[in-house]
């Protein structure tokens, strides 16, 4: 009875969410530009011109030559060209942080509307009558976003990956993507931080009344990530696998205590409050 309820209501949110174009479309339009515009504005002119004529390019090439000793400095050495460097540079290492804005911006769409959507609607007090469990109550809501936002991830990664070896290869003769620091990134740590981010959205979304004020609040999420890409690309930081192994386990643990925190704080009566603010 319990599996079956949490099934039908993430069934309900989720087939909520494809009916909801102030939902789905800010959701898809960005990662969709990170996903294919990004790489093919960088690949398809390196084809035909030398990069570091057709802009600038400074900020880059000062990273390549202040790579650490290791296999990244080894691979981006190995190659002739100072356009064939900066591409596998960029695609592999410098974009990566964008793939971590990716499942925070849906989270916070989709979690910004679970139960703030419900208020909106007039449904939350048949929601909190129904004879769910609260704790399971909250773990649909929780899978209800955090699903479609790591599949969002994983097909956003597919798309930049064909779009990369496909514009690529005729450079490289080989595919270049994906890279360990790839498979590290996105089957440890965008789990990790997208459970995170959907926590603190379907939290935000419990005690607010109403869809924009729970997204407007829950989007401070994506903060950090900001600060890991502006890092990155000033060579404060490079996100390679011994750092994300670490970033990843950090982020689990972090879940773990913010999961017992919230079982322990669970509160009908204040959700049933939370419908008047």
């Amino acid at each position: 009875m319990k599996t079956r309820a949490v099934k039908a209501i993430i069934k309900k949110d989720i087939m909520a969410i494809g009916s909801n174009v102030q939902i789905w479309l800010p959701m898809l339009l960005i990662p969709i530009i990170f996903s294919l515009v990004l790489p093919g504005v960088l690949i398809i002119p390196a084809r035909f011109y030398e990069l570091t004529t057709i802009g600038n390019m400074d900020t880059i090439l000062k990273l390549l030559d202040n790579l650490p000793p290791g296999a990244l400095r080894e691979i981006i050495l190995s190659f002739d060209t100072v356009n064939k460097k900066m591409i596998y540079f960029a695609v592999n290492y410098l974009f990566a942080p964008f793939f971590l804005i990716i499942p925070l911006m849906a989270a916070s769409v989709i979690g910004a509307n679970s139960f703030a959507g419900e208020k909106e609607r007039k449904t939350m007090e048949s929601l909190l009558f129904a004879p769910v469990a609260l704790p399971s109550l909250f773990w649909a809501k929780i899978l209800s976003a955090f699903l479609p936002a790591f599949f969002l991830t994983i097909l956003c990664s597919l798309l930049y990956g064909l779009m990369v070896n496909l514009t690529a290869y005729p450079l490289f003769h080989a595919l270049i993507f994906p890279q360990p620091n790839w498979l590290i990134l996105l089957f440890w740590v965008t789990p990790a931080l997208s459970l995170g981010a959907v926590f603190v959205n379907v939290l935000i979304s419990a005690k607010v009344k109403g869809f924009q004020e729970a997204y407007q609040l829950g989007g401070l999420v994506i903060l950090p990530v900001l600060v890991l890409f502006v890092g990155q690309i000033t060579g404060l930081l490079l996100v390679n696998t011994v750092f994300l192994w670490w970033l990843g386990a950090s982020l689990w643990l972090i879940d773990l205590i913010f999961i017992k925190r919230v079982g322990e704080r669970l509160n009908r009566d204040k959700l049933f409050a939370s419908q008047v603010l």
